[in-house]
């Protein structure tokens, strides 16, 4: 592609920061040429470090700037409003994660896409990245998996702090949040279990007014002999990020830089380390974005792959409140 697409980057927290822009900064197909946020102490900031302009308001942006697509970082209550906004312009959307808080809005969304002949990526950086993409080849020779074992967590010295600690804001909180990494590799490596359990906690400062989990626990199973489990908490460090699928002929180890493949026994039999750990898939789903929308790729990671993902936490929420097991397939609309 001679031309760069235009694209303008709404919401400007943390992951706009350490992902989005400098993704684009370093993108082969696509440049920056706006940016926006309802706090214009951030707007100035960044539109003077970019040198494009900024906006408060979006309406405002998509008519003077006419983007090709903008990458949605807001908090997610907001996400579907404007998502909304940006189709009805004709504009695409890479969405940061999650899709959806609910298997309604994500139906709904679906549908809203398809209407407005928009292509929509949810930005789940980590099917760009070399190690995660090894996995799955590396998952075909365990033989049929019949453990799963994961974990993410970090320390935050506050979860109660910003919209993060509101359920009613968050859509939920460490699972439909840093979880949601979690959810697309499962559902990519092994697909979408037939029965959840989930346990959630609030418990990790009982001095603060938060009601967004700070740590779940989630049981998984699956009919043709699958079981397992999720620890996800953003209470709890040190920082680690791990997901283990066990089979007959040995398991393979996921980790943020680095994936290993064992022997039953547990020893190594082959490995391979990305370094630094995190370069650029921020770069890889923004470019391969570009091409999707050049209609040279196929969209991996669009609106209809991720209705199982708000079907997977929303049995996972019912079945925390109901104390029973859940099947997400109940809640694919």
């Amino acid at each position: 592609m001679s031309v760069r697409r235009k694209a303008a980057v709404i919401g400007l927290g943390h992951q706009a920061l350490e992902d989005h822009l400098p993704g684009l900064a370093d993108s082969q197909f696509a440049q920056l040429a706006a940016v926006c946020d309802t706090d214009s102490s951030k707007v100035a900031a960044q539109a003077r470090q970019y040198n494009v302009p900024g906006f408060t308001d979006i309406r405002t942006l998509l008519k003077e700037v006419r983007p090709d697509f903008a990458i949605i970082a807001v908090p997610h209550h907001a996400g579907r409003e404007v998502i909304e906004t940006c189709a009805a312009a004709g504009v695409h959307v890479m969405k940061e994660k999650p899709f959806a808080t609910s298997p309604a809005e994500a139906a709904e969304l679906v549908a809203l896409c398809d209407k407005a002949g928009i292509e929509l990526m949810v930005t789940v950086q980590r099917r760009f990245h070399p190690v995660y993409t090894a996995a799955v080849q590396l998952l075909e020779q365990i033989g049929q998996p019949y453990l799963v074992e994961g974990r993410y967590t970090f320390h935050c010295p506050d979860p109660a702090a910003g919209w993060r600690g509101r359920a009613s804001m968050a859509g939920g909180g460490a699972l439909m949040d840093m979880g949601y990494h979690l959810v697309d590799l499962l559902i990519w490596y092994l697909g979408l279990p037939d029965r959840i359990l989930a346990d959630t906690s609030t418990a990790a400062r009982p001095d603060a007014d938060y009601d967004a989990e700070d740590t779940a626990l989630v049981h998984l199973a699956y009919d043709w002999g699958l079981y397992g489990s999720l620890l996800i908490s953003r209470s709890a460090g040190p920082k680690t990020e791990q997901l283990t699928v066990t089979g007959p002929r040995g398991a393979v180890v996921i980790e943020r830089g680095r994936v290993r493949r064992l022997a039953p026994d547990g020893q190594l039999i082959e490995s391979l380390t990305r370094e630094p750990a995190w370069p650029s898939a921020a770069t890889a789903q923004i470019d391969c974005f570009c091409r999707v929308l050049d209609g040279e790729r196929t969209n991996p990671s669009g609106p209809s792959t991720h209705v199982a993902h708000a079907a997977f936490l929303a049995a996972a929420y019912t079945s925390q409140t109901s104390l029973t097991p859940a099947d997400p397939k109940e809640y694919l609309l």
